[in-house]
C-alpha cells in the first residue's frame, strides 16, 4: 500500500471525523468520505481490502452504510403509493436448485388429532432460492479466511444446539447472517431493469442475451440503463438488478427447466472486471442483489478471481441471488 493511500485510510478513521451516539455516547461514525477502491488496502495481493474501513471487529460490512439518517430519508421521499411487493420467490422454487443444491422439502401436516389445525415442516439449503449470501458463505479461497480475516477452520460445522439465547457461543455467531437482520437491510431500493432497458433498446424488442447463458453486463450497460431510467445513485442504495433469470424460468416448458440440471450452469450476470468492483464500491451501494441464480455472470472466466471473494470476502457486501423482480417491474 503507498504512503498516500494509508493516508486517506488513516484520515477516514479519525476520530475527528466521527460523532457521538445521544444514546449510548459511544463514537459513531457518520461514514462521509470514504476512501476510493483504488484506496482501499490490498491484502495479500488481493485489491480493495476494506476491513479497515468498518473496524477489526466489525459484523456488518456495507450495511453500516444503512444508519438511522439514511433510512429515514428513504422513507420521507421514497414513500408514495404505500403498496408492498414482496421479492420472495416461493421458497419451493426453482423445484430442482441449481449448483448441486437440496431441493426444498415442505411437508404440510394436518393434526390427526386437534382438528383443524396444522403444523408444516421446511427443510432447506438456504442457498436454494432466494437469499442473502452471508458473510459465512464465501471466504477468500487462496488464504483460507472470510470477511475480517476470520479462518475457516475457526468456524463452527455440523449442527449446533443452542440452548440460552442468552449465551450463545462467539464462535457460533459471529459473521452470522443474525447481524444483519438485527441491524435491517432496509433503505432506498434502486432497481435497474436491463431487461426493459434491452428490449425497449432492440429493433426486435427481444433481449439481445439469454439469462440463461454466460453473458457479462458492463458498467456501461448498468449506468446507461439507470440513465435511461432517471437514476443518481447515492450512498447507501440497495442495488437490484433484473436481468431476466425467473421470467425466463415461469416461461420456459417442463423440459427447459429440467434441463437446467443437465447441462453446465451458465448464466448472465454482471462481468467480474475490475472496473465493476470500482462501479460497486465507489457508489459505495449497502448491498446489491439480482433475480439471476448468481450475481455475476457465470462460470467465472479463467485465470480471474471469483469476485465474490471480493464483494462479501473483502468488503462485506450482502449479495442477494434469485430475487423476485416480475412485480416490482410491472
Amino acid at each position: 500500500m503507498t504512503t498516500e493511500r494509508l493516508s486517506k485510510i488513516i484520515n477516514f478513521l479519525n476520530p475527528s471525523t466521527a460523532g457521538k451516539d445521544k444514546t449510548t455516547n459511544q463514537t459513531k461514525k457518520d461514514w462521509k468520505n470514504l476512501p476510493t477502491f483504488d484506496d482501499l488496502p490490498d491484502f495479500k495481493g488481493m485489491k480493495g481490502c476494506a476491513w479497515e474501513v468498518w473496524g477489526k471487529d466489525d459484523q456488518l460490512g456495507t450495511v453500516n452504510l444503512l444508519t438511522d439518517d439514511v433510512v429515514k430519508k428513504a422513507a420521507i421521499e421514497e414513500f408514495v403509493t404505500g403498496r408492498c411487493v414482496s421479492l420472495n420467490w416461493p421458497l419451493n422454487f426453482p423445484s430442482k436448485p441449481l449448483f448441486g443444491r437440496k431441493a426444498p422439502e415442505v411437508i404440510m401436516k394436518p393434526s390427526a388429532t386437534r382438528g383443524a389445525v396444522r403444523d408444516d415442516e421446511i427443510h432447506i439449503n438456504t442457498q436454494s432460492g432466494s437469499q442473502w449470501d452471508g458473510l459465512r458463505h464465501f471466504g477468500l479461497q487462496e488464504h483460507g479466511v472470510f470477511y475480517n480475516n476470520i479462518p475457516k477452520d475457526s468456524m463452527v460445522g455440523g449442527v449446533v444446539t443452542m440452548s440460552n439465547p442468552s449465551q450463545i457461543d462467539p464462535d457460533v455467531a459471529k459473521i452470522g447472517i443474525q447481524n444483519w437482520a438485527s441491524h435491517g437491510i432496509c433503505g432506498r431500493g434502486v432497481l435497474l431493469d436491463l431487461v426493459k432497458f434491452f428490449e425497449e433498446g432492440s429493433n426486435d424488442k427481444k433481449l439481445p442475451y439469454d439469462p440463461w447463458n454466460t453473458h457479462g453486463f458492463t458498467v456501461s450497460d448498468l449506468e446507461s440503463c439507470a440513465q435511461k431510467q432517471g437514476i443518481k445513485f447515492r450512498q447507501g442504495d440497495i442495488l437490484l438488478i433484473r436481468a431476466g433469470f425467473i421470467r425466463r424460468y415461469t416461461t420456459a416448458t417442463n423440459e427447459e427447466r429440467d434441463g437446467l440440471i443437465g447441462k453446465p450452469e451458465t448464466f448472465a450476470g454482471i462481468e467480474q472486471s475490475e472496473d465493476m468492483k470500482r462501479f460497486l464500491w465507489n457508489n459505495h451501494f449497502a448491498a446489491v442483489a439480482s433475480d439471476q441464480p448468481a450475481l455475476e455472470s457465470w462460470p467465472t472466466p479463467e485465470g480471474l478471481a471469483h469476485m465474490h471473494q471480493t464483494i462479501i470476502g473483502l468488503w462485506g457486501m450482502p449479495i442477494g441471488e434469485m430475487f423476485d423482480l416480475e412485480k416490482l417491474s410491472d
